[in-house]
């Protein structure tokens, strides 16, 4: 931990940011010398940042207090989830996944079943000592295989490029900040 998150803090004024710990927190250090909350855990300790003569709380995760432009972040990202071009990505994401999925399930339990319920035509031979379940099973990797170059094709093909631009708009939109 730097010397700002461990509690000593820069005169006011300086142009520097630094930490002070809230009053309600009640910070102690723990076995590593981090600073903690009361109840041990560094990342429930509400923070008050101060900037000159201006002073931010900051909730850490999980303490139900506002980060700084969270509610910006927020509006932007529920307008992107709202707006056509991110239901199309969503869409085409669907219309691929779950009909895959479906299949492929619908195949993976057929031979499990088969090989369960009906043993002597798993156990017929086909080309001399491969016999239908040992065909049956290889054609389970095969399967997996051809799903995972149909998804990354159907990805690059039909939805990487739409969900790149919605990606880039929502970078514009929220200042380049990733939260």
């Amino acid at each position: 931990m730097d010397k700002q998150r461990s509690g000593t803090a820069a005169p006011r004024g300086s142009g520097s940011v630094t930490t002070a710990w809230s009053s309600t927190t009640a910070p102690r250090q723990n076995g590593a010398g981090e600073m903690t909350a009361s109840g041990g855990n560094p990342h429930d300790a509400a923070l008050l940042w101060t900037t000159g003569d201006a002073t931010v709380q900051q909730g850490a995760p999980g303490t139900g207090l506002p980060r700084p432009q969270a509610a910006a972040h927020d509006e932007v990202y529920r307008a992107v989830q709202h707006s056509a071009a991110f239901q199309e990505v969503r869409r085409r994401y669907r219309g691929f996944v779950f009909p895959a999925t479906v299949l492929f399930l619908g195949w993976y339990l057929a031979y499990v079943i088969t090989a369960t319920a009906a043993p002597h035509l798993m156990a017929r031979p086909v080309v001399g000592m491969f016999n239908v379940a040992l065909l049956a099973g290889l054609g389970q990797f095969l399967t997996t295989f051809l799903l995972t170059w149909a998804y990354a094709r159907h990805a690059r093909l039909r939805r990487d490029a739409a969900a790149l631009e919605i990606r880039w708009e929502t970078q514009e939109l929220t200042g380049g900040n990733a939260r």
